[in-house]
């Protein structure tokens, strides 16, 4: 085995890089919204149920995908298939890491504008101020580049120094930061007036709104919250050793996962109730209401409101780069192995072609007028095309892939670590993988579109 195909070098360095990959932006403003707005701790156990019938299991499958094959995510696929059109499932899912890259780092660059902004108290000012500032800035022809370019060139550095070295050690430093931040700030929020509101609106159980809508709401959260069909499962699986348990280490990515995203909802609806804000969802939640809400809520304190501002947007990159380090990673090995050129050519071409992506995608949001397909500018478009054609289409055909085409014997020997480890749920999740997630796919992606 080469420098580059090194393994991970502990358990800890297993879960808390694949854990990284899992939680992102999405976990900060996504959960805790849709756990508020579809019958808080109802949602909440209907997502718990959703991550053991899909999550898990998709994970699980990705996992010995990636292990068996030892490679970048398309040989990875291309050796079980036995060269047979099943391999463009793994090149596909290379394709959408790249491309989600691309317009993540754009939002990811933004979280970097904000650190700066805090430290300067530049988010000082009225609701008006605030909106105007985030305006200006995401419609800029420079800043919102430059920043793309910055956070792009950060992961850069890490992915170069490999997998031990770079992966491994930055996931150790990053997660537990990540987690040690997000708890102070929960206890900041959960400190202030009236915040119990805040709490009891995230964990409050409403079954009166549990309908079909909510169902699919928690499916699709559990689908992309875990990262599958991106990659990044499928690619950190192929540095795991023979040693790793598949089951455990899914089944503690998920909780890590979901226990992040709950305290994000902690973090959040505490303060905002606290000053009379009602949540929205999206971009502006993160960057136009929560910067009014915490100047607000700690009027009275200054100098904690300007720490738990800097916290807020601190934790908020690191989630991002977590996630942008492993869809870099996705693209990186598969540049380096396919063209037999060494890991820094490969993370070069990678950072290259992502920062002209994101490039694009941000100057489409207001700088330059034409940056459009149908109507959309490219960054809605990366969105849609990534999220909610390419990602369900890659998750149904794996499941598809470890269900029906994969030998059972090499599915089972990955699960059971040739036979070193309890395999007494392995119907079970044959059972999901082949019936019940293909479904949960499906439904989802056509409840996308409006048609469930």
């Amino acid at each position: 085995m080469n420098e580059d195909r090194t393994n991970f070098g502990s358990k800890l360095g297993v879960i808390l890089a694949t854990a990284g990959s899992a939680v992102g932006l999405g976990n900060v403003w996504r959960f805790p919204y849709m756990t508020g707005q579809n019958g808080g701790a109802a949602f909440i156990l209907i997502y718990i149920g959703c991550v053991l019938l899909l999550g898990i299991p998709c994970m699980v499958s990705e996992f010995v995908i990636g292990r068996h094959g030892a490679s970048n995510t398309a040989r990875a696929y291309s050796k079980l298939s036995g060269g047979k059109p099943w391999k463009y499932v793994g090149y596909m899912g290379v394709l959408t890491g790249f491309l989600i890259t691309g317009y993540y780092a754009v939002v990811s660059g933004w979280c970097l504008q904000y650190i700066v902004a805090s430290l300067t108290g530049s988010l000082n000012g009225d609701p008006q101020y605030i909106q105007q500032y985030f305006t200006d800035f995401s419609q800029s022809p420079l800043k919102p580049v430059m920043w793309t370019v910055v956070i792009l060139l950060l992961t850069h550095m890490v992915i170069i120094h490999g997998v031990r070295g770079g992966i491994e050690k930055a996931s150790k430093m990053f997660m537990p930061t990540l987690f040690v931040l997000l708890l102070v700030v929960v206890v900041a929020s959960c400190m202030l007036p009236e915040a119990d509101k805040g709490i009891k609106y995230l964990f409050h159980p409403d079954f009166s709104k549990v309908d079909q809508d909510v169902f699919l709401n928690a499916l699709g959260q559990s689908f992309y919250s875990l990262s599958i069909a991106m990659g990044c499962i499928c690619t950190y699986a192929s540095y795991f050793s023979r040693q790793t348990n598949l089951v455990r280490s899914a089944v503690q990515i998920s909780v890590i996962d979901s226990l992040i995203a709950i305290l994000a909802g902690l973090m959040i609806f505490p303060a905002a109730f606290s000053v009379g804000v009602n949540p929205d969802s999206g971009p502006s939640l993160i960057f136009i209401t929560l910067p009014n809400v915490f100047q607000t809520a700690f009027a009275g304190m200054p100098v904690v409101g300007y720490i738990v501002s800097l916290m807020f947007y601190a934790l908020l990159t690191l989630a991002a780069i977590t996630s942008l380090i492993s869809l870099h990673e996705v693209s990186t090995a598969f540049f380096f192995e396919e063209l037999h050129i060494s890991r820094k050519a490969g993370a070069t071409i990678v950072t290259v072609a992502c920062s002209i992506i994101g490039a694009l995608c941000s100057l489409s949001l207001g700088a330059v007028k034409g940056l459009t397909i149908c109507g959309k500018d490219l960054f809605d478009v990366f969105d849609f095309v990534t999220g909610q054609i390419m990602l369900p289409i890659g998750g149904f055909l794996t499941c598809l892939f470890i269900g029906w085409y994969v030998p059972k014997k090499v599915v089972r020997d990955e699960f059971t670590n040739w036979g070193t480890v309890s395999g007494r749920l392995f119907g079970a999740f044959l059972f999901l993988v082949r019936f019940v997630c293909p479904v949960c796919i499906l439904m989802i992606f056509l409840h996308q579109f409006g048609v469930l």
